[in-house]
């Protein structure tokens, strides 16, 4: 692994309960099989933060010397925190997900702050591109994060992993055992006899949904499953089908020793035991699994008291069977989602501003007159470095099965890009290292989407129409693409799979730019259209002139009246016109 994957993931928080605005982060969504409308798996996620840059990652397989170790960095400082021993052979990973068209995602939810270990080598962004490279399969790659941890000490705080292969979709959550120092009489050194972690994985069913973020969503699971010493045969379970919850071996045992449990195994919950549950959990993390849940089932009317925030009110299930089967298109939909059509929608109260913005500048919550308060936190954000929804299809060879589907910047006005899994190069403009967030590079995909997503920040309601009307030609486009592009892909392996991936690295590279090109002429477009806060006349894309060539007189639609309304119950009689009062 180069040293150039620092950047990756978003900002390591240390501490619970403090730090809101970059605790509540990312957001992950995890469809099964059964659930999907052509059978695929998927897993989506969007990397959330104000320093990530939004850039493809990309790994290529490699076979390492004898000896070689690997340098594993803590993701929000870059600072080393170890060595461990590379493995004799590391597959291809691109952004994340691998040559075998394993996926993952991921949000950190913290946990109780006596539990992060500050002698842990691995990093929670580390666990999973050294998973990615090291498995074929979705369990290996819960085994390979348990292995290590135990092995090496995890770094982070607590953990959501989503794990996903073209058969299965697994949640793992994971939290560290604090730092507790001795001294070890044979290595004549102090070492903390904590290391390691916590950990209970779930295999959503077939059939079913899940998402999470930054709150740990596992409670209880039955104990006859899984339960695993790392250093013992019992790991062989993995391959046993019928298996759907793993654990470690102590994860009641830890509870119950530092006193925070003391019932009977079966009430036993993961979740209120390391990550107990707030106000801050519910309103800025559970209410966007709420919000995708009420997408796709009914009844969630039922749970709105608890994601809002409500003690005491009925929880929300880890996983739910949607009333209608899903697409990769359904994800990227739900990515763009600001409570629309409910009593919180973000473009409806005085925050939106004259313009319907549904985004809050940060901090999310502020300070007024000695009170506190708090912006919405919704799954839709301005500071996405980058999301995807990576497509797992069994039917498929690896090669051709594997689609992530990958936009950068704020998912609300990004556009996702099919990248085939097996590509042999990321197109430089979405490159890792092509700029970064203290770089500009007018041609990179960050920058580039980013011009127009500021641009569509100032006039918000005006500018979506125009900027959704691309973004759909381009996204329905590439969906109606995949069926030809996999018959052809699929023709060609069969008779050379090296041609294959040459002709999808040629496929993925020209959509790629084919955004680029488009997504840069949009901005070209919304600037002349919407400068100085006019709204020039045209049609079908061409700007209007008149008779002599001379530019048509822009329109002037000013406000909406509710903005006009408040403007006036603030000020009163100051704006009046004078001829209004009657003598």
């Amino acid at each position: 692994m180069r040293r150039t994957f620092i950047p990756i993931g978003f900002s390591l928080v240390l501490i619970f309960l403090t730090g809101w605005q970059q605790l509540s982060a990312c957001t992950n969504y995890l469809v099964s099989k059964g659930a999907s409308v052509d059978g695929s798996a998927m897993v989506s996620y969007a990397a959330d933060s104000h320093i990530r840059y939004g850039e493809l990652y990309f790994s290529a397989a490699h076979d390492w010397p004898q000896g070689s170790m690997l340098t594993i960095y803590d993701r929000g400082t870059a600072k080393p925190l170890g060595q461990i021993p590379q493995v004799a052979h590391t597959y291809q990973t691109l952004g994340f997900m691998n040559e075998f068209q394993v996926s993952m995602g991921e949000t950190t939810f913290g946990g109780r702050n006596e539990l992060t270990d500050s002698t842990g080598v691995m990093d929670y962004a580390y666990l999973m591109f050294v998973a990615l490279q090291r498995s074929k399969t979705a369990r290996e790659a819960i085994r390979v994060i348990a292995e290590l941890v135990e092995n090496y000490g995890y770094a982070s705080s607590g953990e959501s992993f989503s794990v996903g292969d073209p058969n299965e979709v697994w949640i793992m959550e994971i939290v560290g055992k604090g730092t507790k120092m001795e001294f070890d009489k044979r290595t004549k050194k102090y070492v903390n006899i904590n290391k390691g972690a916590v950990w209970v994985a779930v295999r959503i069913p077939d059939g079913y949904v899940s998402a999470h973020a930054n709150h740990a969503r596992i409670t209880g699971f039955p104990q006859s499953d899984g339960k695993v010493s790392i250093n013992s045969k019992q790991f062989d379970m993995l391959n046993q089908k019928e298996l759907h919850f793993i654990y470690a071996h102590d994860v009641i045992d830890f509870a119950r020793a530092n006193g925070w449990f003391n019932g009977s195994n079966e009430e036993f919950s993961f979740s209120d035991v390391y990550a107990p549950l707030s106000f801050d959990a519910a309103r800025f993390c559970e209410l966007r699994v709420w919000s995708m849940f009420n997408h796709v089932t009914d009844g969630m009317e039922d749970y709105w008291k608890y994601a809002v925030g409500e003690q005491n009110s009925k929880r929300l299930p880890l996983f739910v069977k949607p009333k209608r089967k899903l697409s990769p298109q359904d994800l990227m939909s739900f990515k763009r989602d600001y409570l629309q059509g409910t009593e919180l929608d973000m473009s409806k109260d005085a925050g939106a501003g004259p313009f319907g913005l549904p985004y809050r500048w940060r901090p999310l919550t502020w300070k007024f007159d000695g009170k506190e308060y708090f912006h919405e936190r919704v799954t839709a954000t301005q500071q996405t470095g980058f999301s995807f929804v990576a497509q797992m299809r069994s039917w498929l060879p690896d090669a051709v099965g594997g689609i992530f589907w990958f936009g950068v910047d704020d998912a609300g006005t990004t556009v996702y890009v099919p990248f085939y899994s097996s590509i042999k190069a990321v197109p430089q403009n979405w490159s890792e290292g092509y700029g970064d967030i203290l770089t500009y590079k007018h041609d990179a995909a960050f920058w580039v989407f980013n011009r127009v997503a500021h641009f569509a920040y100032l006039f918000y309601n005006r500018l979506m129409p125009d900027l959704q009307k691309v973004q759909s030609e381009l996204e329905n486009k590439f969906k109606e693409n995949t069926a030809a592009v996999d018959e052809a892909a699929l023709k060609l392996w069969h008779s050379n799979p090296e041609l294959a991936k040459d002709f999808l690295t040629d496929y993925s590279a020209s959509m790629a730019g084919l955004t680029l090109e488009k997504w840069s002429k949009l901005y070209e477009f919304l600037l002349v259209k919407y400068l100085d806060g006019n709204v020039k006349q045209e049609e079908n894309g061409s700007f209007k002139r008149n008779q002599w060539g001379y530019p048509a007189s822009p329109e002037f639609p000013g406000y909406e009246d509710s903005y006009k309304k408040m403007v006036i119950e603030e000020t009163g009689e100051k704006f009046e016109m004078p001829n209004n009062k009657k003598e």
